[in-house]
């Protein structure tokens, strides 16, 4: 579903024509966090080729890490759905969590009880200041859609995530759908 109020836990889908932007080109951000203040975001659907491994060496798991965005990437961040498991999570909404106790998830990761299903991993985050999101909205930036998968975003592949919101949006979107990443190199 489509919607123009901005809330935290919708998803924002790079409109088709952001295009040679690093970035956000062929980006969907869950928004974690919105007020008058600002906003902050991950993106979900951009792995890096690190795993947490490979970060934190003394995590004995290979999850994904994701490019959450183009602040603080030297900064690691987390979203998960088992805020019964970690402690200090702070909930954005439909059962989805940000951060929480990191060496109880440490442990947690290390014993087995957390898998890719849970938690998801990022460099950095996506930040905009008081009204800049609401201008690029209105610049027709981003595609505002409700989080239909809820939680269970967290264990979605990423792989073909937004041409697969883009072709849920239907209509003049569809064409999009099976573009080259970059249609100049056509």
């Amino acid at each position: 579903m489509i919607t123009d109020k901005l809330k935290k836990g919708y998803l924002l889908i790079a409109e088709p024509t952001i295009i040679g932007d690093l970035s956000f080109n062929r980006s969907v951000i869950l928004l974690a966090d919105y007020n008058q203040e600002g906003s902050v975001g991950f993106i979900i659907n951009k792995p890096l080729k690190y795993t947490i491994h490979d970060l934190i060496p003394d995590i004995d798991a290979r999850f994904k890490i994701y490019n959450g965005g183009p602040v603080e990437q030297d900064n690691l961040y987390f979203i998960h759905n088992i805020p019964d498991l970690i402690p200090n999570s702070i909930e954005i909404s439909n059962g989805i969590y940000w951060g929480g106790d990191f060496e109880s998830t440490k442990e947690l990761i290390n014993k087995g009880a957390i898998n890719n299903d849970n938690i998801r991993f990022f460099l950095g985050y996506t930040g905009w200041n008081e009204n800049q999101l609401e201008n690029e909205m209105e610049s027709h930036s981003w595609i505002i859609t409700v989080n239909s998968y809820e939680n269970k975003i967290i264990g979605k592949s990423a792989t073909h995530f937004w041409k697969e919101q883009i072709m849920e949006l239907g209509g003049e979107y569809l064409i999009w759908s099976n573009a080259p990443e970059n249609p100049y190199l056509n």
